[in-house]
């Protein structure tokens, strides 16, 4: 018999089933669109009057449109329902050196995308994100724009909107919310990378049946996300998941985060460049995606640099199955972009001290890069779009998956 605690149980009011019924419906329509009323019907089990309700709200809402009139030779024409392309999320990823900004309809679909440098100065970085996102603004005034999301490369306070920690951003405690708000006259959400990411593959429908997973962010840092038992675990203040900073090795070099030895100091791309730096003494300055490029090619050092970031990654998964014993571990960043070279490396290593049993599926993201942008969309859809629960909590459960828009 499963063992509920009653001091965490809330009786569901009229209000929480009217929520349900709402993601239920959107779920279907974002799934099964066009769709038609009826067929919304019967695939929920509402009642018609109930759909009708929900629907005209979410009409209301723009977050649904109508479209095409179905010919029948008898009866009705009835008209069909689909997300409404017309409402669109401004999103950005953001880098130490540079953000991404991109437009996002509630399909997922980019109609603009663009890259800013970034410089050390928050201020001043975050006039240029404005700049870039008053520019899309102005070619797409034929849209409605719904807010702003923004994936981070750290830790953000829930209740806040403001960073906690992020050793390689070092923007300090400014307030990117406010200022964003202030200048684009649009909500902001902000949402750690990794949490973002994770919600682009709930989002994706990737994720259906599973219920414990990690997703681990590789860029300048690492990252991790944590879905355990169904739900997105964000733990106190929004910290649960730093695996990056967890130190596998005091003596080792000196992390952003002031510890030595954590993670990310031997499995980040940082790293990889720093390994590569260490072999090639004359090397020239160069990022990450060039020495994957030469890896690549071939190019002995550059294979040994990132075979070297594999084997760290690998051996620090460890951490993440004794502490979590995931079904599966996704893996997002710069490094999945060779991954058919060096995942083997990655999937030995994690696999090679298993506490117990068969080590989790180990896959990389679905769309690379672009994960953190349609994640920083998700988290808007999830905030804004009136569901009240989890998107985690569906991805177990595959009629009410995580729709077009993520939960409360």
């Amino acid at each position: 018999m499963k063992r509920i605690d009653l001091a965490y149980v809330e009786l569901a009011s009229s209000e929480d089933a009217r929520d349900i019924n709402r993601d239920i419906v959107l779920e279907i329509i974002r799934s099964k669109q066009p769709v038609a009323r009826a067929d919304l019907a019967r695939a929920s089990g509402l009642q018609p009057s109930t759909i009708s309700a929900i629907v005209e709200q979410l009409i209301q809402e723009k977050w649904v449109a109508e479209g095409a009139v179905v010919r029948r030779p008898r009866g009705r024409r009835p008209t069909l329902l689909s997300l409404n392309d017309e409402l669109v999320i401004l999103v950005a990823d953001v880098r130490p050196q540079q953000a991404i900004i991109a437009l996002v309809d509630l399909n997922g679909r980019f109609l603009a995308r663009e890259s800013v440098p970034l410089g050390k100065h928050p201020e001043r970085a975050v006039q240029k994100i404005i700049a870039c996102m008053q520019s899309i603004r102005s070619l797409h005034k034929d849209r409605s724009f719904e807010g702003i999301g923004i994936s981070m490369p750290g830790r953000v306070d829930p209740e806040s909107q403001r960073i906690l920690l992020a050793p390689n951003l070092k923007w300090g405690d400014y307030d990117i919310k406010s200022a964003l708000e202030e200048g684009m006259h649009l909500q902001v959400e902000l949402e750690n990378a990794a949490n973002a990411c994770l919600l682009s593959e709930l989002w994706s429908g990737r994720l259906d049946g599973i219920r414990n997973a990690v997703l681990v962010t590789v860029s300048e840092g690492v990252g991790a996300a944590i879905l355990a038992n169904g739900q997105i675990v964000t733990g106190r203040s929004g910290l649960a998941g730093e695996f990056g900073h967890s130190p596998v090795d005091p003596s080792g070099p000196l992390c952003g985060c002031g510890q030595h030895g954590c993670w990310e100091v031997f499995a980040s791309s940082n790293a990889a460049l720093r390994y590569y730096a260490e072999r090639v003494s004359e090397s020239q300055s160069m990022g990450i995606q060039q020495l994957l490029q030469l890896a690549e090619d071939g190019d002995k050092d550059a294979v040994a640099a990132v075979t070297r970031q594999a084997t760290e990654l690998g051996r620090g998964l460890r951490l993440v199955t004794a502490a979590l014993s995931p079904e599966m571990i996704l893996i997002t960043g710069d490094i999945t972009s060779a991954w058919s070279h060096f995942g083997s490396v990655v999937q030995r290593e994690m696999e090679s001290a298993m506490l117990a049993g068969s080590a989790p599926r180990l896959e990389t993201s679905s769309d690379g890069e672009l994960a953190r942008l349609r994640g920083a969309a998700a988290v808007v859809l999830q905030r804004h779009s009136g569901y009240n629960r989890s998107m985690g909590s569906r991805a177990g459960h595959r009629q009410v998956r995580a729709a077009g828009g993520a939960t409360k």
